[in-house]
């Protein structure tokens, strides 16, 4: 191995089932606020990208963030063993890869947990408190100092009066004992969840609520991630297809029930790296979009079949279902989509290709006169 590099400066790296990339980009949008730093590139988080990112941070860099992304046990550990985080976040403990982990959600805390062994042991930590697998996460023996995030339980960040507003959130929470109110441009109350780790992390750091405020107003939504993109006479596209698990697609159906329109239509692909809970994984994202109550349910590809077959177990209208298993078809079912009123979903794990179906999708749409307005 490689001499680790260790710094004084601040070195933040986030891991977790999901949110790691948006917590990433709302941490360095508020540090940008004041410091010249170094943050890893989008969601490029293997272990092979810590091993360059360590050639690449400089003297003039005040922190550096960073985002470790784990495959299967062994591979947090050799983030750390390229880039020796001080400060840590995990976002939360769900599913993602959990194939690769002997297919079991205490496997998946066991991996993340290497962050929290192989960090400064006298470091900073940000875990989430509304998070229960959270709990198998191996804190014990870690000697700095843990924080919490949350917004059912009582944790040292917490969010409340949570709204939706038009094209992003809004929440409360209690900084130096006074109350304060940020403002995300982005949906979902799994985003509150990103932007109170970032303030965990910049509080920490000395910056102040107009500095955090103004750092994650104007952060940099990530591609594919949620982006929503509105037409005239109310069609809404919400375009989520950089990756999928079932604790993603559970956050992206609450944004999708959300969103103003008469017509909600889900399109979900399958999600990869379930491994032997991949079946499991599928029903459970089928009941919650028979919970939703969403009006439509396309799935694409084998695997997500089994999405539509767990919804109709569950009551949803088989009629109101239609199984895809080629680009082509899929596109065309979208296009009959388009319509007044209507808010449209799109998403899967990267692999399944599903954002090439959003970018024409979004040519036709413009191209057939719906005129773009954000």
């Amino acid at each position: 191995m490689p001499k680790t590099l260790i710094l004084s400066k601040p070195v933040i790296a986030i891991t977790g089932s999901a949110g790691k990339t948006t917590t990433k980009e709302m941490i360095a949008s508020i540090l940008r606020t004041r410091w010249r730093i170094f943050a890893s590139y989008r969601s490029f988080n293997q272990h092979t990208c810590s091993a360059r990112n360590a050639k690449r941070i400089r003297p003039f860099h005040r922190a550096a963030v960073l985002e470790f992304g784990m495959g299967a046990r062994g591979q947090i550990r050799k983030h750390c063993q390229f880039i020796r985080p001080n400060m840590g976040v995990v976002t939360n403990v769900g599913t993602a890869h959990i194939g690769n982990v002997g297919g079991c959600v205490r496997g998946i805390a066991q991996a993340k947990s290497e962050l929290i062994k192989y960090m400064k042991q006298t470091g900073y930590l940000v875990t989430n408190a509304d998070d229960l697998n959270s709990e198998l996460l191996e804190t014990k023996k870690f000697q700095g100092t843990i924080v919490t995030v949350g917004i059912k339980k009582k944790a040292n960040f917490q969010a409340g009066n949570i709204r939706y507003e038009k094209s992003g959130m809004r929440f409360d929470i209690q900084l130096d004992k006074k109350l304060q109110s940020f403002y995300i441009p982005i949906y979902g109350e799994h985003n509150v969840y990103n932007a109170l780790n970032a303030i965990a992390i910049a509080h920490k750091l000395g910056f102040t609520p107009e500095e955090i405020r103004s750092g994650l107003a104007s952060y940099k939504r990530t591609p594919h991630r949620l982006n929503v993109f509105r037409y005239g006479r109310g069609l809404t596209l919400i375009d989520d297809s950089c990756s999928a698990n079932p604790n993603a697609v559970r956050a992206a159906l609450e944004v999708l029930n959300k969103i103003d329109g008469k017509t909600k239509v889900a399109v979900l692909g399958t999600m990869l790296a379930m491994g032997k809970y991949s079946s499991e994984a599928h029903g459970e994202v089928g009941k919650c979009v028979a919970d939703t109550g969403i009006d439509y349910l396309y799935t694409y590809g084998k695997k997500a079949q089994l999405i539509a077959l767990s919804a109709i177990r569950c009551g949803f209208p088989a009629k109101r279902i239609r199984m895809f298993e080629t680009e082509e078809e899929l596109r065309r079912a979208v296009l009959a989509c388009l319509k007044p009123n209507t808010v449209i979903l799109l998403k899967a794990s990267h692999k399944i290709g599903l954002e090439k179906t959003v970018h024409y999708v979004k040519e036709r749409a413009i191209s057939k006169g719906w005129k773009q307005l954000i």
